[in-house]
């Protein structure tokens, strides 16, 4: 797959993971218009490269993203004009084919938090924060908090962190549910990098497969769903994966997967 050249972004694929990090590091990857825009374009051809089996989204340097650039703005900086279909990165994050990791290395907030939010799984360096920030700055927001929040920690939770916004450290992050792991600073890129691998590792079949079905499942009433799941969950276990699985498992050792 060929990649295009990105200013704000970095993009890369190799081995089945696609790496999507935020390059703005001299202004803590603060989001600009070309930012959300190259995002998209990134996710879209992860989304359409059938090679891809996971995606992780970080920031470069010490900062995840703390939502939009607002010296950026304020300064009346030249940027492109964003379309509706550009504001859509936080659903291919959360729907594309791979399963999405947000490796959140540093601090977190507004539209970055929104992104974040969309991911299947949330790990999280110990001693960022992460807030919602969007009523500070005057504005209602994007990148769908209100869609992603409540089904990750509840309705009441999610409406308190959007309507009285605060700083929500690791440990809290966790208690609550906003991410999955706390790694400590010095271990943070080897302990992701053991995630990655650890989903790089299982079926490929099996592993889109399963993302596809929590896709499905949030469209679907339950009856619905467990008819779509039971025939999707039979075309699997007569897959080669699950056979090469199964004899894995009875000769106690690591499957190989092709």
């Amino acid at each position: 797959m060929g990649v295009p050249e990105f200013e704000t972004i970095r993009f890369e694929v190799a081995g089945g993971l696609a790496r999507l990090t935020l390059n703005r590091p001299e202004f803590r990857n603060g989001m600009t218009n070309r930012m959300v825009r190259e995002a998209r374009e990134a996710l879209e051809l992860a989304a359409a490269d059938a090679s891809v089996r996971v995606l992780v989204l970080t920031g470069a340097g010490t900062s995840f993203c703390p939502g939009a650039d607002l010296g950026h703005f304020v300064a009346g900086a030249s940027d492109e004009r964003l379309t509706s279909r550009d504001f859509h990165v936080a659903t291919l994050l959360h729907e594309m084919p791979a399963v999405t990791v947000a490796a959140i290395n540093g601090p977190c907030a507004g539209a970055g938090l929104g992104w974040a939010l969309a991911c299947d799984v949330r790990v999280m360096v110990a001693g960022a924060r992460l807030n919602t920030a969007f009523l500070d700055v005057a504005v209602a927001g994007d990148m769908a908090i209100p869609w992603s929040l409540p089904r990750l920690i509840g309705a009441a939770r999610a409406r308190d962190l959007s309507f009285l916004p605060r700083r929500v450290d690791a440990d809290e992050a966790l208690a609550i549910g906003l991410v999955a792991r706390v790694f400590p600073p010095d271990l943070f890129a080897h302990e992701v990098q053991e995630v990655l691998d650890g989903l790089l590792a299982k079926s490929p079949t099996a592993l889109l497969g399963l993302k596809q079905h929590y896709v499905m499942a949030e469209r679907m009433g339950l009856a619905d769903f467990v008819q779509y799941e039971s025939e999707r969950h039979l075309q699997i276990a007569r897959s080669e994966h699950t056979a090469e699985a199964f004899r894995a498992f009875v000769e106690k050792r690591s499957p190989r997967f092709t």
